[in-house]
């Protein structure tokens, strides 16, 4: 199994934003969307603050594969599940991160719908 590097945990982690692209069944790059990232450990997460219903969060379920851009870090990726387990640790890593974007931002995206649209980025 492909792991992050540290850098590329440190790059991604620490930019502001990720375009992410999923992949269409034919294999081909959707159009890439801007949405915020978090790192908790070794882990890069991404969530809709929008519940189920923005375009590129239904693109991740289609072949669960894309690409990710952030910090100077292209990289192929599996959108995976997270555990659950994993939620409190996410909304703290958002609290932190982006608080300075302001709270009702932040509010948007530790919500139950958006704990439960919480994706790991797990490099291919």
């Amino acid at each position: 199994m492909t792991v992050w590097t540290g850098d590329e945990l440190d790059r991604v982690g620490g930019a502001d934003e990720l375009r992410i692209a999923s992949l269409r069944q034919d294999g081909t790059l959707r159009k890439p969307v801007t949405i915020w990232v978090v790192r908790v450990g070794d882990d890069l997460y991404v969530r809709s603050a929008y519940g189920d219903s923005p375009a590129w969060l239904r693109g991740t379920r289609v072949r669960h594969e894309g690409r990710i851009s952030a910090g100077g870090i292209e990289k192929d990726v599996a959108f995976v599940a997270a555990d659950t387990e994993a939620a409190d640790a996410i909304d703290a890593a958002y609290w932190e991160k982006y608080r300075r974007d302001g709270e009702q931002y932040v509010a948007s995206v530790v919500t139950p719908e958006a704990r439960a649209t919480t994706i790991r980025l797990v490099p291919r």
